[in-house]
């Protein structure tokens, strides 16, 4: 056994680890995936695109690149973030464009004009998948990393990105081990009654039934996480080599 190599940021914003890992995660190359509901293209009756886009096939060849949605979804402290930066790194070393959308910096940005009641956190999802495709028309691997906990939110967002170009990503960490990473605090003050609503402890979290890749974080490293994830994009056509 080694110590855990999952950086937990302390008050100044450095980083230490502190639970045990072995080795181990699980993933599936190719599962189908029911498809979420896409929402009208020309929903409002005065908005037009008059100038038709490159399509995706062509820009696709000219790049020399196929783009895609890997969509993290696992409980807070599960290790999406360190796991979405861990591949985006080196997604760019091997020169493939890549792009993380994470929660945090999209709430402060993007949708922070939502809350965290179900119709913002519904327009919260709808919103992060909107972009998402747009990198991924782009020829961007697109990660995305939001604890988006309810199953028929992550539907919606297959939907919006298209299915062929979406894959859900399990970043599995049970319970307790969140509660014992808890890098944001934001455990403790969800069990003072100081925040409600929170995922895991009074609002559900709803596990991906056949994700595409499924990572046990307390028992696999950042960079194992990341060797698994690039498996899955090279026999996939988003990875070449």
């Amino acid at each position: 056994m080694s110590r855990d190599p999952w950086p937990v940021p302390n008050a100044s914003g450095a980083t230490h680890s502190t639970l045990a890992v072995a080795a181990g995660a699980t993933f599936l190359l190719s599962v189908p995936m029911p498809s979420g509901t896409l929402p009208p293209m020309n929903h409002r009756p005065n908005i037009f695109n008059q100038v038709k886009p490159i399509p995706r096939a062509e820009r696709e060849r000219k790049l020399g690149a196929r783009g895609g949605v890997l969509w993290f979804t696992g409980l807070s402290g599960s290790g999406k973030s360190t796991v979405a930066r861990a591949l985006e790194h080196r997604l760019l070393d091997l020169g493939r464009m890549a792009y993380v959308l994470d929660g945090d910096e999209i709430r402060n940005g993007l949708n922070r004009d939502l809350g965290f009641t179900q119709g913002d956190r519904e327009e919260n999802i709808r919103r992060i998948a909107e972009v998402a495709r747009l990198f991924a028309e782009s020829g961007v691997v697109c990660i995305t990393s939001f604890i988006s906990p309810l199953r028929r939110h992550r539907d919606t967002a297959r939907g919006i990105v298209g299915t062929d170009r979406f894959a859900e990503i399990f970043i599995d960490a049970d319970l307790a081990t969140c509660e014992a990473r808890d890098p944001k605090g934001l455990y403790k003050k969800a069990r003072a009654g100081e925040i409600t609503q929170f995922t895991g402890i009074d609002s559900a979290y709803e596990p991906p039934e056949h994700p595409a890749v499924r990572i046990d974080t307390g028992t696999t490293a950042p960079d194992q996480a990341t060797d698994l994830l690039l498996t899955y994009l090279r026999a996939n056509g988003m990875l070449a080599g």
